[in-house]
């Protein structure tokens, strides 16, 4: 006897697709303000001669889930047949007990279905063996085209890996640009339709550089609050920044690591998870070593603070920042840098009300808003992310470093009061060091009065950019080639 039956399937079915009713329902779901996502995700679902199923992979409430009802409205506008649509969330109680296979054999039983077949999972790491159902829907049913959702990246990339090559493609969706926190709320952009990106600044003397800066002056209340309360559309869209906070603590972070961790990834110790966490947004920017970290939570051995990193990676909740070397300098070797994937995860669970007061918190904050910038304006590109940090002298270290085949670019964040830097610094000297082959260094400040080239004589000049400037710039530019691209 089937664990589930038929009919408890074909009534969660009825309920998750209600537009098999009244094609309009999907509506209320299908919110108005699109992220970047979405248009490259319709994209490969409608591509004419390249047939592609897509994983969305992400942290909860980045918008996973709502990017598949707008996908679902837009086929509706479109024509297709509502009963052509299925959408199943394997989150589901009923669900999590059944295969893909079974699922499918229900829906198309349903109806005689004719035409292309969209299905739209939700959560589908949650059920078994879910890349080889997709490997085999791929291989076997050639008038479907599919989306799933995932929030544990590396589990879907393996089974990418695995099965998926050739038939699917994973979309990682981080949380919102400071360009997309600008475009859901409505407000307007300061700048020319031209797209400008970060390394364009290079070419524009001061006056120049002065007009554009100034654009953002209407931004800059809105670029604190983005600091404070992150990239969320949810959160960024709520009235209530306490309450926000609140919601990304008990949403975010505690069904991720209570839940979703726990039950993908066999946590043995779920409260030193906790405390590993915590120790992580304590620490975030900072060197991280497994043997300091096993040490100061309760003498863990090395290999299970290796495991929790890895598990914490894979659900999207951390960055891990390699060491890379640059010119002739030689780097430090083994130990990654720890970002947060969200400034705003970190704000909410050390409980930090007021940020803003707080150089050395604004500092760490901004500098993992840059990396996670870079990180999604790089996605899909042959470019390394990491840092340098100098072997010899501990105290050198770029924040940010970004390689390229053509291009070398380092980033080094001095979000305070006076971001002037001294000649010893390693950006100074790493610019100066033609072997190093650097194409483009910025030093990331706070006001909006300080930019312009630094006055150190480097053979790559150092580019002085106000933070809320250069992570508009970033955001937009990669926009502009997400929805340039899409259908």
């Amino acid at each position: 006897m089937a664990i589930v039956s038929e009919e408890k399937i074909i009534k969660v079915l009825w309920q998750y697709n209600p537009w098999w009713r009244s094609p309009a329902s999907v509506k209320e779901d299908a919110k108005p303000q699109r992220r970047l996502a979405y248009y490259e995700a319709l994209q490969m679902l409608k591509h004419p001669s390249i047939r592609r199923f897509i994983v969305l992979s992400g942290v909860r409430r980045v918008g996973k889930t709502t990017i598949l009802y707008q996908i679902i409205d837009r086929l509706l506008d479109e024509g297709v047949n509502p009963r052509n649509i299925l959408y199943v969330s394997f989150d589901n109680p009923i669900l999590k007990l059944i295969s893909v296979e079974a699922v499918l054999s229900v829906y198309e039983s349903m109806y005689p279905i004719t035409g292309e077949k969209y299905l739209f999972f939700d959560e589908i790491q949650y059920t078994d063996d879910w890349e080889l159902w997709m490997k085999v829907i791929y291989d076997s049913k050639k008038d479907i085209r599919m989306i799933a959702t995932g929030s544990a990246s590396p589990i879907l990339e393996k089974g990418s890996t695995d099965s998926g090559t050739g038939r699917w493609n994973v979309l990682k969706i981080p949380t919102m640009s400071f360009y997309e926190y600008c475009k859901i709320l409505g407000l307007e952009d300061p700048l020319p339709s031209d797209p400008i990106q970060p390394c364009d600044l290079t070419g524009m003397d001061d006056s120049q550089l002065g007009d554009l800066v100034s654009r953002f002056l209407p931004l800059r209340n809105h670029f604190n609050r983005y600091l404070t309360i992150g990239g969320f559309p949810e959160l960024v869209l709520s009235g209530d920044d306490l309450y926000a906070q609140r919601m990304l603590r008990e949403d975010v972070v505690d069904k991720v690591i209570k839940r979703d961790v726990l039950s993908l990834f066999n946590i043995r110790n779920p409260l030193l998870m906790e405390k590993l966490f915590l120790y992580l947004c304590m620490n975030t920017t900072e060197i991280f070593s497994a043997t300091t970290a096993a040490k100061e939570l309760e003498n863990i051995s090395v290999s299970t603070i290796d495991s929790y990193i890895e598990a914490l990676e894979m659900s999207n909740l951390i960055y891990l920042a390699k060491p890379m070397n640059v010119g002739s300098k030689g780097a430090l070797k083994g130990k990654p840098k720890i970002f947060i994937a969200d400034a705003a995860i970190r704000n909410a669970v050390l409980m930090i009300d007021d940020v803003l007061s707080d150089e050395t918190e604004l500092g760490a904050i901004v500098e993992t808003a840059v990396y996670k910038h870079m990180t999604s304006f790089y996605q899909g590109t042959p470019a390394q992310l990491g840092y340098f940090r100098n072997a010899r002298d501990n105290h050198k270290e770029v924040d940010v470093v970004v390689e390229l085949p053509r291009q070398k670019i380092l980033c080094e964040v001095k979000y305070r009061g006076n971001s002037h830097i001294p000649a010893s610094d390693a950006i100074v000297e790493l610019c100066r060091d033609k072997t190093a082959k650097v194409t483009h260094a910025f030093l990331i400040t706070k006001e909006l009065d300080d930019f312009g080239i630094a006055k150190h004589q480097t053979a790559t000049p150092i580019l002085r950019v106000p933070a809320i400037a250069f992570l508009y710039l970033l955001g937009r530019a990669e926009a502009g080639r997400k929805i340039n691209g899409a259908v």
